[in-house]
């Protein structure tokens, strides 16, 4: 339980949100039911905006638990996911981005449709709906209530649905912009708070000498690793990251609308590729500031400094889910308590904010406007903000399910390993693969998608089976060959027709991306996307 104090710090924080939320959301634009305004903020969105709210819908309360768990159950392991995003950030400024400013799409699944056809747009927005309710909404709802239990007190679904109600009531009103620039100040809220509990922990732990003395001690210097060797017990040896994460960053990073609205959202084409960049450039924090304080604490747990009995289950098991609220209320003063709570809230906050406004798109111009094209702007906004509302009803009706994940974030990556191949694959086909066709991207978003939650579903019913000791990132690498294979087959089986539209949406050649000037300096894309690989080289020698 936290102090008087540091409820009260707390709770302003939260209604400054929502305030600065309303605010944004009235006072950015001309009419309240401007569809474009609503939905992607007038396309007004600059470089610094897009890449904290980029970085801002990704880190979420659920991060920030999940990967302190991660830290303390796996050491640095987990980090991989967070620095493999840089190279596909890369891949989403250089090859995607161009793509999606030019053809002036409001939606991800418009891009699909004029690449390929209405049946792959009617797909991907159902499925994105689905994944954005369960992945970006229902397991940041299961981590936030978690933590708010452990610091409060408050029963954890009294806790979700107060979060559905104050989240809810900016991003529903205010659209967009009200998600952008409410992101912006909850990147820096979040970041400082992270800080502050990394700091402290190295404090207590002594060093960096310390933390290696314990590993040692306890034979455990492989938490120390990013690179794990096969048959590892965590289940991410090396090869699964390289050819695993690929196939889910590509999905969420590059075609998943939730991540990249913000990117749809920005003044130009420039802005967009900086944007991205700069996410990628932020995304090297996350292993120092998020995983690394997980790691400390369990250096401390060894040491005898840090008490864990409030973990400890009936099994004597450690409950390992409220790590980071523990280290919460054992490591940090009074005070800063709130600060560190206004941080957890800024995640989940600007997670679920995020995921209502591009479910609330994605149905309004992609479903809604569909069978009623004649729909006003008042009407496509009207739709949007009751698709917002029953997806906050889902998402919580889903919750009792997905807690039966030991580990947070093992759960979001076995789901998000059994959606993303099929859609991944019409994808990167399509923008790079001139003859990749309507018909055969279709029956890959479908007989992939089925194939996938016939896998998922079979790991459930039979956990001992034969993928029962598959690493998720290997089935998401396997399921993704299955669709290539399909929809290269079914490519030649029935023929690209192109139209005018679909002709100019895919490259010629590998280097044409690169032949936008961009913008001078140190700010090119080019210069900006080389400097970033040569960051991310040096961090994986020095941590392999």
């Amino acid at each position: 339980m936290i102090s008087t104090t540091d409820t009260v710090i707390s709770i302003c924080y939260v209604a400054f949100i929502v305030l600065l939320g309303f605010w944004a959301g009235w006072s950015g634009k001309k009419s309240s039911s401007a569809a474009g305004e609503y939905f992607l903020a007038g396309k007004s969105l600059r470089w610094p905006m897009i890449g904290m709210a980029l970085f801002a819908t990704n880190i979420s309360c659920l991060h920030l638990v999940s990967l302190a768990q991660s830290g303390f159950d796996t050491g640095l392991l987990a980090g991989n996911f967070e620095w493999m995003a840089a190279f596909t950030l890369i891949l989403l400024a250089l090859f995607f981005i161009p793509f999606y400013i030019r053809s002036g799409v409001a939606t991800l699944p418009d891009f699909l449709e004029r690449r390929y056809n209405r049946a792959c747009r009617d797909w991907l927005a159902i499925v994105s709906v689905v994944s954005a309710i369960v992945i970006h909404i229902a397991f940041s709802f299961l981590a936030g209530g978690i933590v708010l239990e452990t610091l409060f007190g408050i029963n954890m679904f009294t806790s979700i649905i107060l979060i559905a109600v104050v989240t809810g009531a900016y991003t529903i009103v205010g659209g967009l912009r009200a998600v952008v620039v409410t992101e912006s100040v909850q990147t820096v809220v979040l970041l400082s708070g992270a800080v502050i509990i990394t700091l402290l922990s190295w404090w207590k732990v002594g060093g960096w000498q310390p933390v290696v003395d314990v590993l040692q001690q306890h034979q455990e210097l492989d938490k120390l690793s990013m690179l794990h060797p096969a048959g590892d017990p965590n289940g991410l040896p090396w090869y699964a990251i390289f050819l695993g994460y690929p196939v889910i960053g590509i999905w969420y990073w590059c075609a998943d609308q939730t991540i990249v609205q913000r990117v749809l959202g920005a003044k130009d084409e420039n802005h967009a590729r900086t944007g991205a960049l700069f996410c990628g450039f932020i995304k090297v924090l996350p292993v120092f500031i998020f995983i690394l304080p997980g790691l400390l604490a369990y250096v401390l747990y060894k040491q005898g400094a840090l008490d864990l009995s409030a973990l400890q289950q009936a099994d004597g098991k450690l409950h390992t889910k409220g790590i980071y609220s523990l280290m919460i209320t054992k490591l940090v003063p009074p005070g800063l308590v709130g600060v560190l709570v206004a941080a957890l809230l800024s995640g989940l906050m600007s997670q679920i904010s995020g995921a209502l406004n591009s479910i609330a798109t994605l149905v309004s111009y992609d479903l809604y406007k569909r069978y009623q094209p004649e729909a006003t702007d008042k009407q496509l906004v009207k739709t949007g903000r009751i698709a917002a509302v029953l997806a906050l009803f889902l998402s919580i009706g889903l919750l009792p399910l997905l807690n039966r994940y030991e580990s947070l974030f093992n759960g979001i990556n076995d789901v998000i390993s059994h959606i993303a191949p099929p859609i991944t694959c019409v994808f990167l086909l399509g923008v790079f693969w001139k003859k990749a066709s309507s018909k055969a991207a279709q029956y890959t978003l479908w007989l992939g998608s089925a194939l996938g939650a016939l896998v998922y579903f079979t790991g459930k019913v039979y956990p001992e089976g034969p993928l029962s000791h598959t690493p998720p990132l290997m089935v998401a690498f396997y399921l993704f060959v299955v669709c290539v294979i399909l929809q290269v087959v079914l490519s030649f089986a029935y023929p690209m027709q192109h139209t005018a539209e679909s002709k100019v949406l895919y490259w010629e050649s590998p280097l044409a991306p690169l032949r936008a000037k961009g913008w001078p300096g140190l700010a090119n894309y080019k210069v900006l996307s080389g400097v970033l690989l040569a960051v991310m080289a040096v961090l994986y020698w020095v941590f392999r």
